[in-house]
């Protein structure tokens, strides 16, 4: 099966108009029409429902389209991972403040490796890094655990405690600490990191979260109430907001990722460096709040 006759159905798949999507691919209806015939032939099953003034997938074709677009979205990244191969240097993505304080001495390190590369930081939002990864746009990203781990492998690189991000008038910013009971954070268990991601997810997703400042800014207007890691409370303190720790709160835990495919030596020699931070003096400890 070719790739051309793939990307002529999802678009039909997409718009459900053989006109429209004729217009979006820069052919006529004709040849769409007559190419989307053949794979149903070469499939030997309809993938359309078609009317008049009606256009609607088939079950066989419903299943085609999510398999279409896995196929078509791993060609794309192969291509691109290949012209990374060849690049003069290295893309680590990384989301602003979620590197744990440790990406310049990571970026030091890494540059002590026979196998290094020029790197350049590719600032992403959050949950971008492993869309980065898998489209090949990045060689390599610092995450936080928990996400989805399909197709790519980690290593740790830190873990430190979380603590509460309060409203400073908030009833539990007199306490010294606090646990999630207390917090009363929906999904979120002790022994349920992904309760955790779900959460965190929802708040970015409800509030159209940019940035760590944006975040920040709704706790100290007592819009939310977060978990954050320790290190950005010592490194972001603001007069509204209290941070407490809380002991039974799941670590933050960062990795380092990269596609489960790459063979480069300098994404290995990266890896490398970035897994020795987490034997070293610069393995974030406690910070107190």
């Amino acid at each position: 099966m070719e790739s051309r006759p793939l990307r002529y159905f999802v678009a039909v798949a997409e718009e459900l108009n053989f006109t429209r999507a004729a217009e979006r691919l820069g052919i006529s209806s004709p040849p769409l029409s007559r190419a989307i015939r053949a794979l149903e032939r070469e499939l030997g099953v309809a993938l359309f429902e078609r009317s008049t003034h009606h256009v609607a997938l088939t079950p066989a074709g419903t299943v085609l389209l999510a398999e279409a677009r896995a196929a078509l979205d791993a060609l794309d990244a192969a291509g691109r991972r290949a012209r990374r191969a060849a690049a003069p240097e290295l893309v680590l993505a990384a989301k602003p403040d979620g590197d744990a304080g440790l990406l310049e001495t990571l970026l030091e390190k890494y540059a002590t490796e026979p196998d290094a590369l020029p790197v350049a930081v590719r600032l992403c939002g959050w949950g971008d890094q492993t869309r980065l990864l898998r489209t090949g746009e990045a060689d390599a990203a610092l995450i936080g655990e928990p996400f989805d781990r399909t197709g790519l492998d980690t290593e740790p690189v830190s873990a430190e405690p979380r603590v509460a991000a309060l409203p400073a008038a908030h009833p539990l910013a007199a306490r010294d600490r606090t646990a999630l009971a207390d917090l009363a954070l929906p999904g979120v268990e002790p022994s349920r990191p992904d309760g955790l991601r779900r959460f965190l997810d929802g708040i970015v997703e409800r509030h159209g979260v940019r940035d760590l400042p944006h975040l920040l800014k709704l706790v100290e207007l007592g819009e939310v109430v977060t978990l954050l890691p320790a290190s950005v409370a010592a490194r972001y303190p603001r007069p509204g907001v209290a941070y407490r720790p809380v002991p039974d709160a799941p670590p933050a835990v960062l990795v380092i990722a990269w596609p489960r495919q790459s063979r480069s030596r300098a994404v290995a020699a990266l890896v490398r460096a970035a897994a020795s931070l987490a034997t070293s003096d610069h393995m974030p400890s406690h910070i107190e709040c």
